[in-house]
């Protein structure tokens, strides 16, 4: 984001404005994160702030400072469309498609409002009037520290904005062992500590919430996991009839499929789980090195995100999902035997 439209974005925030707030859909710690962190900023400013997610998220964010006053857009749609039709700005946080917030696509792209996006992921589409994208930053969190300390208000990081943007950032680059972990990252966090994040109550938070049948079902994902040694890749099926007998809960699954990246050789790791509610194969895919996951996922599964970390959907079954998984490896063979 170039110096003009800091300028432009300082004067348009230097009166009382309506915002709406919007991460993607399915919400993870870096959307959840980055729109509370924000939210907390701007009504520092006086701002009219609503924070609207397309739908739920797991129960291991609800404890962020604000997250009781954001709205759901899939159950509280009258209110929030309301909110959307009548407000001055809108920033798009941690993504870079409209679709990507699900049923808010259509209402988002209608809306006459001034937007804003911050958002780290690869190949931004042109619907903003204002876009700040950089794919080199470790999460959308980062880009709001920087974006706040751009606009010359680094002392309105309070400990809630503090807090904020240290949980999307701690989950967003696995507890900062990512490659995306910077010496620029380290000390932004060192900064966000200095002004109230306490980073050991945040991780407790996030990671020591387990409940009895979230283990058991990372017993059952690790025993359906599978190696092709020949690709250097590891995969990991969960069938909703699986996920049932667990009692799933939005965000049991987070991680999972890095317990298959984490195997001695393994270049390339996969997570494939039904949804039969969407009638679809949720699919997350990592790697090490410079294989590329987002270009797998648009080229195949629908998908996209990071070079090492991605997600797609397939609306195929779960065996005819993995199946075609598998039939495209040969054409990265050499790719993932040379990382």
């Amino acid at each position: 984001m170039n110096k003009v439209n800091i300028t432009d974005i300082k004067s348009l925030l230097s009166s009382k404005k309506k915002i709406i707030i919007v991460p993607h859909k399915n919400p993870d710690g870096d959307a959840i994160g980055s729109t509370l962190g924000l939210y907390h900023y701007l009504c520092q400013l006086n701002h009219d702030v609503k924070v609207i997610s397309p739908n739920e998220y797991p129960h291991f964010l609800k404890w962020m400072p604000g997250e009781n006053s954001i709205l759901k857009y899939d159950t509280q749609t009258e209110v929030c469309s309301t909110l959307t039709q009548d407000t001055d700005i809108i920033f798009t946080l941690d993504f870079n498609a409209l679709h990507r917030a699900g049923n808010m696509e259509s209402i988002l792209s209608k809306s006459e409002a001034i937007k804003i996006m911050i958002d780290h992921h690869q190949a931004p589409d042109p619907y903003p009037n204002f876009t700040y994208s950089d794919v080199s930053m470790s999460s959308t969190c980062e880009m709001v520290y920087n974006f706040i300390d751009m606009l010359g208000d680094n002392e309105l990081i309070n400990p809630d904005v503090a807090t904020c943007l240290y949980a999307g950032i701690m989950t967003d680059t696995g507890s900062f062992r990512f490659p995306c972990t910077t010496s620029k990252t380290h000390r932004i966090i060192a900064d966000l500590i200095d002004k109230g994040a306490k980073n050991s109550e945040i991780h407790n938070n996030i990671y020591d919430t387990n409940s009895y049948q979230k283990l058991q079902l990372l017993g059952c994902a690790l025993s359906n996991l599978k190696v092709l040694p020949e690709y250097k890749t590891a995969y990991i099926t969960l069938s909703q009839d699986e996920l049932n007998k667990f009692d799933y809960k939005k965000g049991d699954t987070e991680g999972i499929v890095n317990y298959g990246l984490s195997l001695n050789n393994i270049v390339l790791a996969a997570i494939f789980i039904e949804d039969k509610q969407e009638g679809i194969i949720k699919i997350s895919l990592r790697s090490k090195g410079d294989f590329s996951v987002n270009d797998m996922s648009r080229s195949y599964f629908n998908g996209g995100g990071h070079i090492n970390a991605a997600g797609g959907r397939s609306e195929s079954t779960l065996e005819e999902t993995v199946e075609k998984f598998i039939s495209i490896l040969p054409s990265y063979n050499n790719a993932l035997n040379n990382e």
